[in-house]
């Protein structure tokens, strides 16, 4: 990875954690209605959560090949 694919990937996470930070203000600042769009991305994060330990966990996935059913 050269200086400037560095640079470039350095800007994107900034780019998208402002994105993130401005969407959450916006939610706030609606405040009766944005409170219900703040708990779905919550929701979102915690299920995207919950499928990557899901995926990346061998004793889950050597349970269900094994088990008859």
């Amino acid at each position: 990875m050269d200086g400037l694919e560095k640079i470039a990937y350095t800007l994107l996470g900034f780019v998208s954690l402002l994105y993130v930070v401005v969407m959450v203000a916006g939610l706030v600042a609606a405040f009766p209605w944005g409170i219900v769009g703040l708990i779905a991305m919550v929701g979102i994060g915690v299920l995207i959560k919950v499928i990557r330990e899901r995926i990346r966990n061998s004793e889950d996935n050597c349970y269900s090949k094994n088990v008859d059913q």
